[in-house]
C-alpha cells in the first residue's frame, strides 16, 4: 500500500508521475472507452500465483478459512451490536461456534 499511497500523491495530484514499472500509470479518458464494454478491469494487474492451479490452496482450506473469517466477523458484529445497546440473541453464540472449530 506504501508504493501506491506514494504514487497517488493526493496532497498534491500535478506532481502523480508514473512508476518504473508501469504498475500505477494513468489513463485517459479514451484509452477507457476504447476498451471492450468500457469497463475498468484492469486485467494487467495479475496475480502470477493465480496462473499455476498447482500452487493453489487446496477447495477444503480455502473453505476452511472463510469459515474462520466468518466466524470472526461474527464475533466482532456481536459486540458492535451490544456496544450500541442491542441485545444479540444469535441462534447459537458465535464463541460456541468457534470453539467446536
Amino acid at each position: 500500500m506504501a508504493d501506491f499511497t506514494e504514487a497517488y500523491k493526493a496532497d498534491d495530484r500535478s506532481a502523480r508521475k508514473e512508476t518504473e514499472d508501469g504498475r500505477f500509470r494513468r489513463f485517459t479518458y479514451e484509452d477507457l472507452v476504447a476498451r471492450d464494454k468500457a469497463n475498468l478491469d484492469i486485467t494487467w494487474l495479475r496475480d502470477p500465483a493465480l496462473d499455476d492451479a498447482d500452487s493453489m490452496l487446496a477447495p477444503e482450506v480455502i473453505a476452511q478459512e472463510i469459515v474462520e473469517d466468518l466466524q470472526a466477523a461474527l464475533v466482532e458484529f456481536e459486540a458492535i451490536a451490544e456496544a450500541l445497546g442491542g441485545e444479540v440473541k444469535p441462534d447459537i453464540a458465535a464463541e460456541e461456534v468457534i470453539a467446536e472449530a
